[in-house]
């Protein structure tokens, strides 16, 4: 009697044991799902922003050169939008500046994933008669372009930027044909196509077919 009586009871301790089990280990299976899986089964990846792809110290240089040619461009630009008379000179300014403050900006993403010197200011520019980079003004000539007004100041940037685009031609160039980053080949691609078309822009403003020797 005492058995049969004991074998309902037990059997009910048992089946609630096995549901609280299973309440329990549904409660810990949604904690994981919320967490996500096990660190071990994760994939990790470069940020969006890091370069991808290899890349030679042609790479390396053409960022590290053009970084500060840009900014040269950049100030010459901003100049003339205060002192040029011709509002094609002020117009052509503003697009230099447009297409390569953005190219400053992605140029030095590269080089600090790269782990990179990124430059500072405008490395490579002239302090007496000669510049280090191709294109890039003296001090000297610089100092003439910010004194400059009217027409005198539209003649002097043209001048001088017709002479700074063939440098940056020049440095593309060698990218294009020695470097091996993909993006950085494009981009001196781009800068060819861009600049030789200015150049030419620049030399119709000036009414000549080729450019005037650059007073540094």
């Amino acid at each position: 009697m005492y058995f049969s009586r004991s074998l309902p009871r037990r059997t009910a301790v048992t089946a609630a044991t096995a549901v609280t089990a299973l309440v329990v280990t549904a409660c810990g299976n949604d904690g994981s799902a919320a967490a996500g899986p096990p660190t071990s089964t994760r994939t990790t990846s470069a940020p969006a922003s890091a370069p991808a792809g290899p890349h030679n110290q042609t790479d390396v240089t053409f960022a590290q050169r053009m970084i500060p040619h840009h900014r040269q461009a950049v100030v010459m630009a901003g100049t003339a939008g205060e002192h040029a008379s011709s509002a094609q000179v002020k117009a052509l300014a503003r697009k230099i500046r447009e297409e390569q403050e953005p190219e400053i900006r992605t140029m030095s993403t590269w080089l600090r994933a790269w782990g990179e010197r990124v430059p500072h200011g405008m490395e490579g520019m002239g302090h007496g008669t000669a510049s280090a980079m191709p294109g890039m003004m003296s001090d000297h000539a610089m100092r003439r372009l910010k004194s400059a007004s009217g027409t005198a100041f539209d003649t002097m940037f043209l001048t001088m930027m017709i002479k700074h685009h063939q440098g940056a031609v020049a440095m593309a160039e060698t990218e294009k044909q020695h470097g091996v980053y993909g993006p950085a080949k494009k981009m001196a691609a781009g800068v060819i196509t861009t600049q030789t078309a200015e150049i030419t822009r620049m030399r119709a403003l000036l009414g000549t077919s080729s450019p005037p020797a650059t007073t540094r």
